[in-house]
C-alpha cells in the first residue's frame, strides 16, 4: 500500500484542526491526534481532495467515514484516559478506532458488515495500528471482554441497548447517538458507582443507522 503523507496533507490537517477548534473542540490530545492521523488513507484515492474537509464521506456498503468534528466531539465526551479499555460499536473505516488508539486506549471494535470488517482488519495494521476487531452484532457488545471503561457507538441507534450498559464499568461512560430519523441526539450515559445511570443530551447529529443483523 502506498502510504504517502505529504507536506500538503499535513498542511490540510492543520487547517482542519483549526476549523474544528473554532467549532468548540478544545481537548489538546484529540486535536493533536486529528492533526497526526492521515485521514486521506481511509478513503478511496480518487476522493483525496475531500479528505480534509470537515464532512462525512461514503466508504461503500451504505456506510460513511464520520465528519472529523463529530469524531472529535464524541471522543471529547468519552473523556478517554490512557490505558482504558474501550468498546467501539461500528468500526467502519477504522478512523475513529485510530483516534482512540492514538490517545492511548485499548480498543475492542465491532463491525457488522463483513466486507468492511475484512477490509479494515487488513488496512489498520498496514498503517501501523493494532486494535481488537470483531465481526458481529453491536447491540450485543462483547460480553466476553467486558467490562469496559468506555463505550462509543458510531451509528444512529433507535434505543440504548441494555447489554451495552451492563458491559460498562461503574463510573464508565457510554456515548451514543439516539434516534430513528435522519438525525440523532448525541447522548452520554454515565454509570454511577452505585449502578445508577445519569443521562445527558448534547445536541443533534447525523449518522447512518445501527443495524442488528450481520451482513
Amino acid at each position: 500500500m502506498n502510504i504517502s503523507d505529504t507536506y500538503k496533507h499535513k498542511g490540510l490537517r492543520k487547517r482542519l484542526v483549526t476549523e474544528i477548534k473554532e467549532k468548540g473542540i478544545n481537548d489538546i490530545p484529540i486535536l493533536n491526534t486529528i492533526e497526526k492521523i492521515p485521514r486521506h488513507l481511509f478513503m478511496d484515492s480518487s476522493f483525496l481532495e475531500f479528505a480534509y474537509q470537515d464532512k462525512a464521506f461514503p466508504i461503500g456498503e451504505g456506510q460513511t467515514i464520520s465528519q472529523p468534528y463529530t469524531v472529535a466531539f464524541q471522543t471529547q465526551l468519552l473523556q478517554v484516559k490512557k490505558g482504558q479499555k474501550i468498546l467501539e460499536i461500528g468500526t467502519g473505516s477504522g478512523y475513529q478506532t485510530c483516534v482512540l488508539l492514538e490517545i492511548g486506549a485499548k480498543v475492542y471494535s465491532i463491525e457488522r458488515i463483513k466486507n468492511i470488517y475484512q477490509k479494515t482488519k487488513q488496512f489498520l495494521p498496514s498503517i501501523g495500528y493494532q486494535a481488537n476487531l470483531f465481526y458481529g452484532d453491536g447491540y450485543k457488545g462483547l460480553p466476553a471482554f467486558s467490562p469496559f471503561d468506555r463505550i462509543i457507538v458510531t451509528a444512529g441507534a433507535p434505543y440504548i441497548p441494555d447489554q451495552l450498559i451492563e458491559q460498562l464499568k461503574p463510573e464508565g461512560i457510554l456515548v451514543i447517538p439516539i434516534g430513528e430519523g435522519d438525525t440523532q441526539v448525541m447522548t452520554t450515559i454515565t454509570k454511577m458507582s452505585n449502578g445508577d445511570i445519569e443521562k445527558k443530551e448534547w445536541g443533534t447529529f447525523r449518522f447512518v443507522p445501527m443495524l442488528d443483523q450481520k451482513k
